[in-house]
């Protein structure tokens, strides 16, 4: 649904946690890396990863931060905002990854992620939640920061590269226009709005 004309202008902030205290590009099998999945989903924030100064900039004025349950991600929204209140919430986890089992094929571990997304498209999610219910996901993740956003003017969400793409993507269609680009880059932060109705 579209948000209704007489809402009043509105900013949504999603951002996404600062880099991870684990290694990143390890080279592992399929094994592997089914356990660096659980070892990446329980790991905090990298004591050097420090927000953006244009980033803490813009948080300063935040009262309220939405956060992933995550660890990284309500370790990132303490660094950014340690002055907010924080609403965690595992609305807002991302969209999850299991390990397709590839005998003998070693790769670093952003490369599997990408392959074992592309496959979760094409219908490989045993047992974790499917791409339709992670969509469905986003679009109640939407519901509750538009609502957050109409009451106050702005709402942030510190959470997840994938999944803020997909809560982004459903704000698009209910006509919010967006000032940067979702990237796999810690701390990218995406800016949505929508101007209410012109007098």
């Amino acid at each position: 649904m579209r948000v209704p004309e007489h809402v009043s202008p509105m900013r949504i902030v999603l951002i996404r946690h600062g880099e991870p205290h684990i290694a990143l590009r390890p080279r592992t099998g399929h094994r592997g890396f089914a356990g660096y999945i659980e070892d990446y989903e329980a790991a905090g924030l990298a004591p050097a990863s420090l927000p953006p100064r244009e980033l803490a900039e813009l948080a300063a004025e935040l009262t309220q931060l939405f956060t992933s349950g995550r660890r990284r991600a309500r370790e990132s929204a303490v660094a950014l905002a340690p002055h907010a209140d924080l609403i965690s919430e595992e609305l807002f986890v991302e969209a999850p990854l299991a390990s397709p089992r590839i005998p003998l094929l070693k790769m670093r571990v952003p490369k599997w992620a990408v392959v074992s997304r592309f496959l979760w498209h094409l219908g490989f999610h045993p047992g974790i939640e499917n791409p339709r219910q992670a969509r469905l996901r986003a679009a109640r993740a939407a519901d509750m920061l538009v609502a957050a956003a109409r009451h106050r003017g702005v709402a942030a969400l510190v959470a997840h590269g994938y999944f803020n793409w997909m809560i982004g993507r459903e704000l698009k269609r209910r006509g919010f226009s967006r000032t940067g680009n979702h990237q796999a880059r810690y701390w990218n932060t995406v800016i949505y709005e929508h101007q209410g109705p012109k007098k």
